[in-house]
């Protein structure tokens, strides 16, 4: 992760600051709310290049770490390096440390094919075919997909950044003008596809997580979402080096009250990893798993209010909102952290977690001048989601 560290500081960073290429919106000074005594870290809101995001300020061993915020991440990962440059060289630090600078980077990959989520629950159009990859790695399948298909519109999903920037690299140097790239998790990013759409979704190597399994891609919220924007005869389709996760998605699979499967170990395909190249001669099994909808569904309603309502007292509500978990059958909130805007009064940053067990979404709340709204963007309109915003909404009165 890029970061600086810095021994001092000759300047104070005054909020709000805009220049030609970055802004400063504010800084949000950590709200020390339970018994436990912790350093004071900071959060410094950044526009640039059209995008918000938040940086962190912490001490770290006698020094300043300068760091991205995990919860905010925004792609490219240059467009962070230059954000902590900026404060840097704003504050004038004396940098004993730092890996923001890209020396040899000769090709900067377009953003234009690089979409957030919010551009799927609005403005996403197509009268081609769609097919999705789910964590497209290095990108070779991907691109071969694309090349061999300028007919059909491909959407790859990863959440590795430095793969997202190689293919967004080949989709320039390719020319290839029928590839979205997207940084979400999978899980999620079914629920706001049309029904019906999709002639393919490639599941290929996907992490096994044999210890931790509520990270797998495939569950049977998954399966279902993919069998809901599938057309007729589309596929969903497994391939796999690991025969746990083989048995775990077969089981899966052949537990559906609609859909057929089918089967392969050792398909040879048109196009393969360095991975499986280096499995292949090992003498590791390749499984595929295919799975054949045979059901149409009606069309989703992502239509929902995610406001708050007015005059939010911050200064008041940040003395009584607990860290203890509102746990329900269907969904849960949890409040993380509390950050006040010390230049504007009743004006903060609450960091909570919240939505479904097992796909739990972490965001901030920002609230000024006694509004509140979240930051960088909307919930996804997952029924988890709604229902857990309508508590948050009781619990800021």
């Amino acid at each position: 992760m890029p970061h600086i560290v810095f021994n001092k500081f000759n300047k104070q960073l005054v909020t709000p600051l805009k220049k030609e290429e970055v802004s400063f919106d504010f800084i949000a000074k950590s709200y020390n709310f339970t018994e436990k005594i912790r350093k004071t870290e900071y959060k410094i809101c950044v526009e640039k290049e059209n995008k918000k995001f938040l940086l962190t300020l912490k001490d770290k061993e006698g020094e300043h770490l300068l760091k991205a915020d995990k919860v905010t991440r925004v792609t490219p990962v240059q467009l962070v390096k230059d954000a902590l440059n900026d404060y840097a060289n704003e504050v004038e630090a004396n940098i004993v440390f730092s890996n923001t600078q890209n020396i040899n980077q000769k090709i900067k990959p377009t953003q234009e094919y690089l979409k957030g989520i919010d551009y799927f629950i609005n403005d996403f159009k197509t009268d081609k075919e769609i097919q999705i990859e789910v964590g497209f790695g290095s990108g070779r399948h991907l691109i071969h997909q694309a090349k061999q298909n300028p007919e059909v519109q491909f959407i790859g999903l990863e959440i590795h950044t430095p793969s997202i920037e190689q293919v967004l690299k080949q989709v320039q140097i390719q020319e290839l003008d029928n590839i979205l790239v997207v940084n979400y998790d999978a899980r999620l990013f079914m629920e706001f596809i049309g029904s019906n759409k999709v002639g393919k979704i490639f599941v290929h190597f996907p992490v096994p997580w044999d210890k931790k399994p509520h990270r797998r891609v495939y569950s049977n919220a998954f399966i279902n979402e993919a069998l809901r924007v599938l057309k007729l005869e589309g596929t969903l389709e497994l391939r796999t080096d690991s025969r746990k996760y083989f048995d775990y998605c077969t089981e899966l699979l052949t537990n559906l009250n609609t859909g057929r499967i089918t089967i392969d170990i050792n398909k040879d395909l048109p196009v393969s990893s360095k991975y499986e190249d280096r499995w292949k001669k090992q003498g590791k099994n390749i499984y595929d798993v295919t799975l054949i909808c045979n059901q149409e569904d009606d069309d989703i309603n992502l239509n929902f209010d995610f406001s708050f309502p007015e005059d939010i007292e911050y200064d008041e509500i940040i003395k009584t909102l607990s860290t203890k978990a509102v746990v329900k059958d269907d969904y849960f909130i949890h409040i993380e952290d509390l950050f006040i805007i010390e230049e504007k009064s009743n004006s903060g940053l609450i960091q909570i977690t919240f939505g479904s067990f097992d796909r739990p979404l972490s965001k901030y709340i920002l609230i000024e001048d006694k509004q509140a709204k979240y930051f960088q963007d909307l919930p996804l309109p997952t029924s988890a989601n709604v229902k857990a915003h309508n508590e948050l909404i009781e619990m800021l009165k």
